[in-house]
């Protein structure tokens, strides 16, 4: 690790992962760079639900999540997809991620999600106070809605579980309590969990001001930029290439998301992610639209009331990186929505989205650094909490890079617990 902090980095990526990771480094006094294959905060950074979610903290390896997942994947409007593939590293994927599908190994994960999370909320608050930045934040919490009281009720023991072992409780509300707190939802329901530690922003805008603030800081953005090759000399990377380019440097960071596999070979390792294609569509805001963010648990579709906007978002398919979208999709979010909300959504739907959510089997990121190219790091697999974790990948990165404390304990996202 160096603690020159007037070298010369390249950050691989130009989603918030990316961008936080720059700022925090160009912030340390670093020549940074950020090479982009698209455009500067697209793919997954840009139509998400844009919730920073310190409530989740457990991952999807849960006990009882294979028999649930099998059970809805039988059903013609399931929020899950699996496409039928032959991939030997989805199969090996699948297999590790059933066996983590246990209490133990669940709260394992679940430790280094919650530092995470809670780093990244302070850093949040912090840096949109500091640069006056203008990403609608707001701090209203997050509804887990259900439409069965039994739903409501399963949902107690994991809210006592996250409560005891992490400080994270939400507040019940019953069917006629919750109609109380947000009259946009209809009467009948089962009830819901109100995580009030939770906040959201407009995530396009996010990355629009970081691109403004980062640019001012002297961070140099190149768009149109794939990576395929890394020059090295005994184990340090000199420089990375691609479309006529190269562009040397001290240090890289890869923020490639959901894309990082294609760079295992240069990587060095294998890296266990995969893409889980999710969706949204944006609109105007509805007359009633709902005061506070909200999740639909048993549809498993998600609500951001913005200050300009209105998203309706979630699914999960995994069909490898198929870049369609499939109309069947989007017609479950507005399903969803029509169950739940009196004003389920508006005309015209401005924007149908989706993204590649970058999934480890284990429900953690990867923050560590390449096992052949000690100057090469990985900030990358943040499953469905890319923006949530952001602000803390950022900052364990620069500390990580610079040989500065770590303020959260890196050891829960090494490669190695992967071998």
């Amino acid at each position: 690790m160096s603690s020159n902090k007037t070298e010369k980095i390249v950050v691989i990526g130009g989603g918030v992962i990316g961008a936080m990771c720059a700022w925090d480094l160009s912030k340390a006094g670093c020549d940074v760079t950020i090479v982009e294959r698209d455009r500067f905060g697209a793919a997954c950074s840009h139509g998400n639900c844009g919730y920073v979610s310190p409530s989740h903290v457990l991952p999807l390896t849960r006990p009882g999540t294979i028999r649930k997942t099998l059970g809805s994947l039988l059903k013609p409007n399931s929020p899950f997809a699996i496409k039928t593939r032959f991939s030997r590293s989805f199969a090996r994927w699948l297999w590790n991620f059933s066996r983590r599908c246990n209490q133990s190994d669940m709260l394992a994960a679940a430790v280094g999600r919650h530092e995470l999370l809670q780093s990244s909320k302070l850093l949040y608050q912090e840096l949109i106070k500091s640069e006056n930045i203008d990403c609608e934040w707001q701090e209203r919490g997050l509804l887990f809605v259900y439409d069965t009281e039994q739903g409501f009720e399963e949902f107690r023991h994991a809210n006592d579980l996250i409560t005891e072992r992490f400080g994270v409780c939400a507040k019940p509300y019953d069917g006629k309590q919750l109609v109380e707190l947000e009259p946009a939802l209809k009467s009948g329901l089962g009830g819901a969990w109100h995580y009030e530690c939770d906040c959201h922003l407009r995530p396009d805008k996010l990355l629009s001001e970081m691109r403004s603030k980062l640019e001012s800081q002297g961070v140099k953005i190149v768009e149109s930029m794939s990576i395929d090759q890394f020059k090295r000399e005994a184990g340090i990377a000199k420089a990375v290439s691609g479309n006529s380019l190269t562009i040397e440097a001290d240090q890289f960071v890869v923020a490639t998301g959901a894309l990082t596999p294609f760079l295992n070979k240069h990587l060095g390792c294998r890296i266990p992610i995969e893409p889980g294609k999710g969706y949204s569509i944006t609109m105007p805001t509805p007359k009633q639209m709902p005061r506070i963010p909200m999740v639909f648990e048993e549809s498993h579709v998600a609500v951001t009331p913005m200050n300009s906007k209105y998203r309706i978002g979630s699914t999960m398919e995994f069909v490898g990186y198929d870049d369609s979208i499939h109309p069947k999709r989007i017609g479950l979010l507005k399903a969803a929505a029509e169950k739940y909300l009196h004003d389920p959504y508006c005309d015209p739907v401005e924007e149908e989205w989706f993204g590649w959510r970058p999934m480890t089997w284990d429900g953690k990121p990867i923050l560590d650094r390449s096992p052949v190219m000690k100057n090469v790091w990985i900030a990358a697999g943040h499953n469905m909490l890319g923006l949530s974790m952001a602000a803390g990948t950022g900052r364990l990165m620069k500390e990580l890079i610079l040989g500065e404390p770590p303020h959260i304990d890196p050891s829960h996202y090494s490669l190695s617990r992967f071998k």
